[in-house]
């Protein structure tokens, strides 16, 4: 999916979470109702299926899932919101129409306007943990690997020429995992066209900087006067290193998700909110991943789709609150109707098109009608047959 650093930031900023992409979820599921609706989908017959992560402050959306297509939807979800495809087949057996929605999720607390974590109310001291917990144990050694380089990358000048000053941990080439810096982004080769040190020091060696880097950190130049160094830090660009790790590389296997993420990994690591990233990532890979699947999938075969990714935004309960108010930002949807065609619509339409939809939906269940229901209805005795 993805084949260059520009690749990686356009896929970045074309995700837009602020203004108008972002629904509450008590607006988005009847707006995603209605739209199927109108595309000719026979409400009656829908089966909703959700590809969410695992934690309880998801379980918001799917009770709103329910009370608006009228069933509870199929579980299509692994931790961190990988999409189980392998789960396909029953879930198609299931129904005659089919509306998924596949979401990775990131806590948000307005108290500190921040992303990553959520209050758990059901804590002894409503402490605020990692969310999504799964994407932050995925990142966390990465954003380590990245606060070590910082500082095991010094600035300094030799004569008019900057330098850096790289520890040779960060230049053992034969290293199977961490960080790998791009050398041709930072260093100037030598006339034979060789990363040649200028000097040799007992833990590191100095490079002169290349002329790109010369030219965007002039502006440091005070700073590095009488012969004083500095970190690089947040001068490490996302396109002046790489990761490497040993993974399972097994389609849906342990290291999945990792997977998704290790290619973009440095530019996860140098954001602000780095799980907000991670999460907005993996989901417009498991949206390309799925729709790739369900497109040529023939047990779709006379029935409608319609595959819906995007974000949940999981906001901290304030006080008095049950459930997270939880937002959805759209990312994508692929369409395919009962002979097979089919369409994808990108983020700008797809809002569009469910901005255009009514908020209310008078199909919608009571939940508390139908359990009262179910409780008080004719209980059905529970015969074990004989055997001979």
């Amino acid at each position: 999916m993805f084949t260059s650093a520009a690749n990686v930031e356009e896929l970045i900023e074309n995700f837009r979470i602020v203004g108008k992409t972002t629904f509450r979820y008590s607006s988005f599921v009847p707006r995603l109702y209605n739209y199927v609706k109108s595309m000719g989908f026979d409400t009656r017959r829908i089966l909703p299926a959700r590809a969410f992560c695992s934690d309880e402050n998801q379980g918001y959306p799917i009770i709103l899932l329910a009370k608006h297509f009228g069933t509870f939807p199929f579980n299509l979800g692994r931790g961190g919101a990988v999409v189980a495809t392998e789960r396909l087949g029953p879930y198609t057996d299931h129904g005659a129409a089919f509306v998924v929605i596949q979401a990775s999720h990131v806590g948000y607390n307005p108290d500190s306007n921040s992303f990553g974590t959520y209050k758990r109310v059901h804590t002894s001291d409503n402490c605020q943990t990692a969310c999504c917990g799964k994407l932050t144990a995925v990142t966390d050694w990465y954003v380590e690997q990245y606060r070590i380089a910082q500082s095991d990358v010094l600035l300094e000048r030799r004569g008019d020429q900057l330098c850096l000053r790289i520890d040779n941990g960060l230049l053992r080439g034969a290293r199977q995992e961490g960080l790998f810096l791009n050398m041709h982004r930072l260093i100037k080769r030598d006339e034979d066209r060789n990363f040649r040190p200028i000097h040799t020091h007992s833990t590191s060696k100095s490079f002169v900087a290349s002329n790109s880097l010369q030219q965007e950190l002039r502006h440091l130049e005070p700073e590095l006067q009488d012969g004083r160094r500095m970190p690089m830090g947040e001068h490490l660009k996302p396109d002046m290193f790489f990761f490497r790790r040993n993974l399972d590389e097994t389609l849906l296997g342990r290291d999945h998700m990792e997977s998704n993420l290790i290619y973009p990994m440095p530019w996860i690591v140098t954001s602000p909110w780095p799980v907000l990233t991670a999460a907005q990532i993996n989901t417009q890979v498991e949206f390309d991943r799925t729709l790739r699947t369900v497109a040529h999938d023939s047990r779709f075969h006379g029935k409608s789709l319609f595959h819906i990714s995007g974000l949940n935004i999981d906001v901290s309960p304030q006080p008095g609150e049950i459930f997270p108010t939880t937002k959805f930002v759209p990312w994508a949807a692929f369409f395919r109707d009962k002979e097979g065609g089919h369409v994808i619509l990108e983020q700008t339409e797809l809002i569009a098109q469910l901005r255009q939809q009514v908020k209310g939906n008078p199909e919608e269940i009571e939940l508390d009608t139908a359990i009262r229901n179910m409780a008080e209805a004719k209980s059905v005795k529970i015969i074990l047959p004989d055997v001979e």
